[in-house]
């Protein structure tokens, strides 16, 4: 038997129903035609083919959001991944839902920690292995609580808590099943490009994880990181490009021999298109497009969200919306939710539930002065501005904010051109999201502020609001450096 052997190990994440390709410049780029394409060309060409998924195949385009991920499974089902990990938004549609569609997947899907808080069970198979060429490749699929906040909609569900447990978890499924002679493990986790990191500094070099495949925080890397002697990687987000390693193993060591990692631009010059793919996704556009095709409203130019840890021009216009339509002091309006870069002149129904598809009731909250300071000091920790994926918020007009991050406070806090009264209490709305996550958004409880009035629901559909004042209004617009409402000093 030879003892080193070649692996050709293909990788995505965070697809979000990048379904279309687009222009850029000269050259098209992007789609899943050409990425099914470029992964069919590569089993093709190389022996030892396997491509992994490391979570966040649901959510960013209407296609998805109309079929509730039944479309998306069935346009993966083409592209036939060889295993796939959970993501956060693999839960949007609820967690009975991800089941049913986990049946309807004809590729494996994995991990090791979500389960049932009465017995323990867990929800998925926890591993994967996949025997090529003589060798045994060990899977295995990690999701964090901190990632999976829409869980806490499920009051029977788990995961565990943090990468330490996580870290637990993986060394137990190593020791189960490196006696069956693993010849390579690979963690797909779904977590963050930081907390890849920290969970591999975690891991016992006995247990011997050779790759980590992240996703979650879309990062772009132009080569892996290397911690406790285990490559990290992570493929940016959506089809413009897929991550590949092209691994050597050494069998009688079950350990890398040696590697080149590269990402892949999915390109009409180097990835061929797939025609039935295509014919699949044109039908599902074209259900869509008479459906949601209609125009609600015409802005005065495009408008941009180009950062979600800035304020930005759409931040500005949906939480105005919310604001005046609601009757609230002040919308806090999670920039997540946010989630293309642009909209505009032109803004169809379909535009709207693209860009802003949490269609999330508002919740009503009453906070102290003293209270929203410290919520809004908490969202400006370090964290927000180190790419550690915490949540930041789009300020509705009137609140003008100048903080300083050096001293790590404020310099300006005042609404409306006034301080804000510490004792004074403010009506604030945040989306269902945010309000259920409270604690890790603004570390402050809901019972804390229930203090001062009880929380309510003032509307069970934020995107209905914003699209009932789109309709009828036309010419919107926002600039920023006309009236800004975030200053953030170093």
């Amino acid at each position: 038997m030879k003892r080193y052997k070649k692996l050709t190990l293909l990788h995505s994440n965070d697809l979000h129903g990048d379904f279309f390709s687009e222009e850029n410049g000269k050259q098209t780029i992007g789609g899943a035609s050409r990425l099914s394409g470029y992964v069919s060309k590569v089993r093709e060409e190389e022996d030892n083919v396997i491509y992994a998924i490391a979570g966040d195949m649901f959510r960013g385009n209407i296609i998805d959001s109309e079929y509730k991920g039944i479309s998306t499974i069935e346009i993966m089902n083409i592209i036939s991944p060889d295993v796939v990990t959970i993501g956060n938004h693999e839960t949007d549609y609820g967690l009975a839902h991800l089941l049913f569609l986990e049946k309807c997947a004809r590729f494996p899907i994995i991990n090791a920690n979500m389960f049932i808080k009465t017995n323990n069970s867990r929800l998925f198979k926890p591993y994967h292995i996949i025997e090529i060429d003589g060798m045994k490749v060990l899977f295995i699929g990690i999701v964090t609580e901190d990632v999976l906040a829409n869980t806490k909609n499920e009051g029977l569900i788990g995961t565990f808590v943090d990468v330490n447990e996580a870290a637990k978890e993986v060394g137990r499924i190593c020791n189960t099943y490196n006696a069956i002679d693993i010849d390579y493990t690979v963690l797909l986790t779904h977590i963050g490009f930081e907390e890849d990191k920290k969970l591999a500094e975690l891991l016992d070099p006995a247990w011997g994880i050779d790759v980590i495949i992240g996703g979650h925080s879309h990062t772009y890397i132009e080569k892996p990181e290397i911690v406790n002697n285990i490559l990290i990687v992570q493929a940016g987000v959506g089809t413009d490009q897929i991550g590949r390693f092209d691994i050597t193993i050494d069998t009688k060591n079950n350990c890398t021999h040696e590697w080149k990692w590269k990402c892949i631009s999915i390109n009409e010059e180097n990835c061929p298109r797939d025609e039935k793919l295509e014919e699949l996704i044109n039908g599902y556009k074209g259900e869509t497009d008479l459906k949601y095709g209609r125009v609600i409203t015409r802005l005065n130019r495009e408008l941009t969200h180009p950062d979600r840890y800035r304020e930005t021009e759409l931040g500005d216009l949906f939480s105005d919306i919310l604001k005046e339509s609601l009757g609230l002091d002040i919308m806090l309006l999670g920039s997540g939710s946010i989630r293309k870069e642009q909209l505009g002149p032109i803004v169809t129904l379909q535009d709207l539930m693209e860009i802003f598809p949490y269609d999330d009731p508002i919740y009503l909250i009453k906070a102290k002065g003293s209270e929203l300071k410290k919520m809004i000091l908490y969202m400006l920790r370090d964290e927000a501005f180190e790419g550690d994926h915490t949540e930041f918020y789009q300020f509705s007009d009137g609140m003008h904010v100048v903080y300083d991050k050096k001293n790590h406070s404020f310099k300006e806090f005042t609404l409306d051109g006034i301080d804000i009264n510490d004792e004074e209490i403010y009506k604030i709305g945040l989306q269902k999201y945010h309000y259920i996550n409270i604690k890790d958004c603004f570390d402050i409880t809901v019972e804390e502020l229930d203090e001062n009035g009880k929380s309510k629901v003032i509307a069970t559909s934020c995107r209905d609001v914003v699209e009932e004042y789109m309709s009828n209004n036309q010419h919107l617009d926002e600039v920023v450096e006309d009236n800004q409402r975030l200053i953030v000093e170093k």
